[in-house]
């Protein structure tokens, strides 16, 4: 089996540096880079199981853990959007190569950051062969968690400079900034078209609490010219990690990689 290592990164330079923690193991191209959701890391139920499904596939494989997630230094309050799309950004420089680009939830916000800056300013080493975006979240902080909030919860953000919200995953009440929703503003993506120069697949759950699959729908018609599907699975809810979700994923990645 290929061991795959844990390697560390410095990104950032003064008050702003953090050390992002990589797992990887080597492979054959298009490799598959990994990018989590807000508040959960790179060890979590679909990330192992990709990390399995590219190791008997023979395929590279990278992952994360942004600043203030799991193994990575930083502080979660000092996250925001514009921070942890440049901590992928650093990590991708890494990595040689056509890849595939997998985001769940915020990764799938992070994902078509990353797919902007690459065409921008394009990596020597590496390019996009696809993306398979999970109930994808750009805009999350504006278009769906800032109006959830309470007005005493939108008070406390704006004069207290943060809100203490309570986690339904039982693992304590975790800081919402007014950096962070700030910050998401400048990085809105929705209100333009978009263009990733790739095929994009996305895997959406009508029965989404966290992110309604009406968010996918109009996401979908944000792509201007990119092949882009949607597979809307009727009673799939957010983390979409059930066995028969997963097997939705692999078929993804693997049309995506053999295309």
């Amino acid at each position: 089996m290929v061991e795959e290592t844990l390697d560390r990164l410095d990104v950032g330079k003064g008050s702003a540096a953090r050390e992002i923690a990589i797992r990887s193991f080597p492979g054959k191209t298009p490799g598959i880079f990994w990018l989590g959701g807000f508040k959960s890391d790179m060890k979590g139920t679909k990330a192992e199981a990709l990390a399995e499904h590219a190791r008997k596939t023979g395929r590279a494989y990278t992952r994360f853990d942004y600043s203030g997630h799991g193994e990575s230094g930083g502080d979660f309050r000092d996250g925001t959007i514009s921070r942890w799309a440049e901590e992928a950004r650093a990590v991708f420089a890494r990595v040689s190569g056509p890849q595939i680009l997998v985001g769940s939830s915020m990764g799938g916000w992070i994902a078509l950051l990353l797919a902007r800056a690459l065409q921008a300013e394009p990596s020597g080493k590496a390019s996009l062969k696809g993306m398979v975006l999970i109930a994808p979240a750009p805009d999350f902080t504006e278009a769906l968690m800032w109006p959830q909030l309470s007005e005493d919860a939108k008070r406390d953000v704006m004069e207290k400079g943060f809100w203490l919200r309570p986690s339904e995953y039982g693992d304590g009440p975790y800081p919402l900034t007014r950096a962070l929703f700030e910050d998401g503003r400048n990085n809105l993506l929705m209100d333009k078209p978009l263009q990733t120069g790739c095929p994009v697949r996305v895997l959406q759950g009508a029965a989404d609490p966290d992110v309604p699959y009406r968010h996918a729908l109009k996401l979908v018609t944000c792509f201007a010219q990119d092949d882009v599907v949607l597979t809307l699975i009727k009673d799939g809810d957010h983390r979409l990690s059930r066995p028969e979700d997963l097997e939705r994923l692999m078929q993804a990645v693997d049309e995506l990689a053999e295309a």
